[in-house]
């Protein structure tokens, strides 16, 4: 049955002939289980059963039988995935989703939207159980290499590589399409994916991604110390971030043509912070700079240049303001730990002890050296990946405040620049899309348009069980859609369509769309309402 049935919207009708549910027991796994791997359970779950995560419980579901597994991947450490099979409607596509941050957690939030289009979904912890709220510490990591190298992509495959075969033995029958979706830490799984094992997936969807570890994650302490210490008189406050926000805003929104409070290209202004500058000694400290805290704001918005012009990281784009507070201010009980002091301290150093005073470019060197985990996606011949018929979607939201945007700029130039001189197009296996107003990996600023149903999303939005696109579950719409038809029937996405729902609340119907562009292109306002696709074109 082709492709345009699912595109839709009749996603279930794809499906096999069901597999009866008493299949779900440990008899069917354990005889397909690598030597080092051990059935931590296989459960039936119905409609009306409660599945209990790690973050949330997970109910009214298609049927589907979970599966958890632990494989030793070392003597000294090991990892675990779940894996969730549907029982009466499996397309005969097989998903894996990623992680976020330094987070040793299967991603069940997108496993559960998974069942919905009948994939076979599995999820790794990457080889540590943390939680969310310790996304950015990474204590298991210290003085423990084979557990980063979990982290970095043996986690990942090990996962995808077996459940495969624990997929294919529970419905006696081949899986026909595997597929990747994961944004920010899972956005670089996913590039790791394509560069060391080519083979995992037909079609990777890759957001935000965290790609260039050994830079990235350093860069990250060293924008932490442009606003240390704290009592310092360069220091930006909360408070002062938001009225940088408002003038960047103010300066930035009508750059491209519309003033609708979406930046559509964070560096294409020419913003001056000193429109902020305290105009005399009795203005408002709160929301005014000094000169000092001037020359901070010029460190956050400047790429890290380093010894010999040696480029490090891109900087943020304007209009990435509302994600500051978490990267740059520090509170006083924390000053000895600023946001990015784990990886130099965990992964690179192995010394709990190690002060961020000591961050400079010989840390940025020794990362390189080391790169710990080999997690670092930078290998930029991806002919494997093409040559095998993969397809690569990439994208990253413009307000993004905790990856620059300039990140995946960046890497998209480098393949560019390995691959161009070959002859190779990219378009006929890359595409790459930059989403304006998009914070990192969901959410928007000023109710842009930010949903495209990638990872991480479904679950920021209510209420609970949303999968694809309600209302507009089509290869336009929905990212995994448009993955799908370029993979099984070479329908290339030439836009997406980004989707607001009012207060992101998919029962009070859609606020606003708007086109995303295949990069180089640019949407551009050409008039009518904002809130409008018809309003904006694709145009370089």
């Amino acid at each position: 049955m082709r492709l345009s049935l699912l595109l839709a919207g009749a996603i279930n009708l794809v499906a096999t002939q069901a597999i009866s549910a008493s299949r779900c027991t440990p008899e069917t796994f354990t005889p397909h289980l690598s030597s080092n791997a051990s059935l931590v359970y296989a459960v039936p779950y119905g409609p009306n059963d409660t599945f209990v995560g790690p973050l949330s419980n997970y109910t009214d579901l298609p049927e589907y039988c979970a599966v958890y597994v632990n494989v030793s991947s070392s003597a000294t450490s090991s990892y675990e995935f779940g894996l969730w099979l549907p029982i009466n409607n499996w397309n005969k596509r097989y998903i894996a989703y990623g992680n976020g941050g330094f987070t040793g957690m299967v991603q069940f939030s997108d496993m559960a939207p998974g069942l919905f289009y009948g994939f076979a979904t599995v999820s790794t912890n990457t080889g540590h159980n943390s939680s969310v709220t310790e996304a950015g510490v990474a204590p298991w990591a210290l003085n423990n290499p084979e557990t980063r190298t979990d982290w970095g992509w043996r986690a990942l495959h090990g996962s995808v590589d077996l459940g495969k075969d624990l997929t294919e033995a529970f419905y006696s029958e081949d899986i026909s399409y595997s597929y990747y979706s994961g944004c920010s830490t899972g956005g670089r799984q996913g590039l790791k994916s394509v560069q060391m094992f080519p083979d995992d997936f037909d079609g990777v969807l890759a957001g935000a991604c965290a790609w260039w570890t050994s830079h990235l994650q350093n860069w990250d302490l060293k924008v932490a110390t442009y606003n240390l210490p704290n009592n310092g008189s360069h220091h930006i406050t909360a408070d002062q971030i938001d009225v940088l926000a408002d003038e960047v805003l103010r300066q930035c929104d009508g750059v491209d043509g519309v003033e609708d409070k979406i930046i559509m290209n964070g560096y294409a202004c020419n913003f001056r912070p000193e429109a902020l500058l305290c105009d005399s000694p009795n203005a408002n400290t709160s929301t005014c700079f000094t000169a000092d805290q001037i020359d901070t704001v010029y460190k956050i918005y400047s790429p890290w240049v380093e010894t010999n012009d040696s480029f490090v990281f891109p900087s943020f784009a304007y209009g990435s303001e509302t994600q500051f507070s978490g990267m740059i201010i520090t509170a006083d009980e924390d000053e000895d730990a600023p946001s990015g002091i784990a990886y130099p301290r965990d992964f690179v150093y192995n010394d709990a002890n190690w002060p961020w005073q000591n961050l400079d470019f010989s840390t940025i060197q020794l990362s390189d050296q080391l790169d710990p985990g080999n997690a670092t996606a930078d290998d930029f011949d991806l002919r494997p990946f093409q040559n095998r018929g993969g397809k690569l979607m990439h994208y990253h939201g413009f307000a993004d405040g905790e990856i620059p945007t300039g990140s995946s700029i960046y890497f998209y130039n480098q393949v560019l620049k390995a691959l161009a001189p070959l002859g190779i197009q990219l378009d006929d296996f890359y595409r790459f899309f930059l989403i304006p107003g998009m914070e990192h990996c969901q959410d928007s600023v000023h109710d842009a348009p930010w949903y495209i149903a990638s990872a991480m999303q479904p679950s920021s939005l209510t209420p609970s069980n949303v999968w694809s696109v309600p209302g507009f579950r089509d290869r336009k719409h929905d990212a995994v859609l448009a993955l799908i038809a370029w993979v099984e029937e070479g329908i290339a996405p030439e836009e997406l369509i980004a989707t607001k729902f009012v207060d992101d609340d998919v029962s009070e119907g859609v606020q606003a769309q708007r086109r995303i562009c295949v990069y180089p292109a640019e949407a551009k306002y050409v008039g009518g309402n904002w809130n409008e696709t018809s309003s904006f074109e694709c145009k370089y």
